[in-house]
């Protein structure tokens, strides 16, 4: 039986870097066989982050609010892995990436010393980030996310890609932070470098 894996990218922007990584590396799974369903967060119905409402310690952990974040948690529930992914925007996640977050590793949180979490069925996690920083800005930012996924949903692996470009033509900006011409050269040799490893971080995912 082929394994499923859920993709969701938490970017705004479709056809760029997180969005690329991810399905790229939704790619690499598909390639092993795996059946992919992929989540736009940014294309659902409307939805929220945790509002505290407690329901899941009474619904044997499983987040009880309705709206367009129930179908993605639903798929993750029954997956075989996630791949999700989201840029940095202000030192942290986009909002929609928070707002899955907190749904999804809330609903699992018991509040008792042993069992930590009640999640029934763990499952590898691929946590992409993508930012427009130097190299490392960001290490312990996703080391935490990681160490958080690892905990309340299954064995975590993390992929980061620094120095992103952020648009096609910078001379429409008045940005004298980035160097316009060493941007588009690392996207033309490091980029390609980062889809090859989300593609084989997919594969191994699947395997």
């Amino acid at each position: 039986m082929a394994k499923k894996i859920v993709a969701v990218n938490a970017s705004p922007r479709k056809g760029w870097n997180t969005d690329l990584l991810i399905s790229k590396a939704a790619e690499g799974a598909a390639s092993e066989g795996a059946e992919i369903q992929y989540f736009d967060l940014y294309k659902l119905e409307k939805y929220t982050g945790c509002v505290s409402c407690f329901g899941c310690k009474l619904n044997g952990g499983t987040c009880v609010c309705k709206d367009g974040l129930t179908p993605v948690l639903e798929a993750i529930r029954g997956a075989d892995g996630l791949i999700i992914g989201t840029p940095n925007y202000l030192m942290n996640g986009t909002a929609a990436f928070r707002a899955i977050y907190e749904r999804l590793i809330f609903q699992y949180l018991t509040y008792c010393k042993d069992p930590w979490t009640c999640n029934p069925r763990r499952i590898p996690v691929l946590f992409i980030m993508t930012h427009n920083a130097p190299e490392g800005t960001y290490t312990d930012l996703v080391e935490s996310y990681r160490k958080s996924f690892e905990r309340s949903i299954g064995p975590a692996k993390t992929l980061v890609s620094a120095e992103t470009l952020q648009v096609n033509d910078y001379s429409r900006f008045n940005w004298d932070r980035f160097d316009p011409e060493a941007r588009k050269k690392r996207r033309e040799t490091v980029f390609p470098t980062e889809l090859a490893r989300a593609f084989e971080l997919g594969k191994e995912m699947a395997r």
